[in-house]
């Protein structure tokens, strides 16, 4: 079981290029990946995603990646002459304009954008990819890697918290007997109270108590709920992502235990349930965090 918060970096040098890339992760119901690139690594966008979204089902997965021409690598220095020549008739133009020559400065090209182009040049994709994917490749595997450690650590805390739900249920189902019992002393005290002293053997009676029996049985909610605790064991242990299922199996808990508490009519079971559904809280929260 793997936890949706995590982070991984990785970095690999070649020939020309030294690619970094770090990735982080967070909670999301959704898988998103959102990609921060140099705007010449666009077109490689699709083959990054689909390796992030073969390790990643869920969460929102920041993949942030430099690139950096390798000390002694060959560096380009590009000069646009016919923005250059562009850039000058504007300036004829504009002199024309006013009537009076008007001659740009050599700053003036280095501050326009794109005639002269420092640093990288041209970045060949296919040959970034080759240091992109490995490093890429390392991050993934460290993101899954510290996932996993957090995932082991949620589930170790779900676990003890779904046997102080079992104990709650053990709880409620050793209480659950003695309601008839204490219904039939509170009849009989309403009976006696109201001036009617009628025999607790009367018919009137017995189907009075069978009605509140009736209406008060919680044994198939008890059983559904035993039910629901061994398939969030069994979806803990499995190798397939947990988080959606168990984030529906914890909405079925929640509304087996609210069904226990209307019926029970009992002010010891009433107060176990509040217990559960707090214990159930902070279940439902740490099922957040799973992928």
């Amino acid at each position: 079981m793997h936890s949706m918060t995590g982070f991984g970096r990785g970095t690999t040098t070649i020939q020309v290029w030294r690619a970094n890339v770090e990735i982080s992760a967070v909670n999301r119901k959704q898988a998103e990946v959102v990609l921060q690139a140099p705007r010449e690594l666009l077109e490689l966008d699709a083959r990054i995603r689909k390796l992030v979204m073969s390790q990643v089902s869920r969460g929102r997965i920041q993949v942030s990646i430099t690139l950096e021409r390798v000390s002694g690598a060959e560096s380009a220095i590009r000069v646009d002459a016919d923005l250059a020549r562009a850039f000058h008739q504007a300036f004829v133009q504009l002199g024309e304009s006013v009537g009076y020559p008007v001659q740009p400065a050599a700053a003036d090209y280095l501050r326009q954008p794109g005639i002269v182009a420092l640093g990288n040049g041209e970045i060949d994709t296919d040959e970034a990819w080759l240091a992109i994917a490995p490093a890429l490749n390392d991050a993934l595997s460290a993101l899954a890697a510290m996932r996993c450690t957090e995932g082991d650590h949620l589930k170790s805390d779900i676990l003890a918290r779904i046997e102080m739900l079992v104990s709650f249920v053990e709880k409620i189902a050793a209480g659950a007997p003695s309601r008839l019992v204490r219904q039939r002393e509170l009849l009989a005290k309403r009976l006696r109270d109201a001036g009617l002293d009628l025999d607790p053997a009367d018919e009137r009676v017995a189907k009075e108590l069978a009605l509140f029996a009736d209406r008060c049985d919680v044994s198939e909610e008890l059983t559904r709920l035993d039910s629901h605790f061994a398939k969030f064991r069994e979806y803990l242990d499995a190798a397939e992502p947990p988080g959606r299922a168990l984030d529906f199996l914890c909405q079925e808990l929640f509304r087996e235990f609210n069904t226990i508490g209307s019926k029970a009519n009992d002010a010891g079971i009433a107060q176990t349930i509040v217990e559960a559904k707090t214990e159930l809280e902070k279940i439902r929260e740490q099922v957040q965090n799973v992928e």
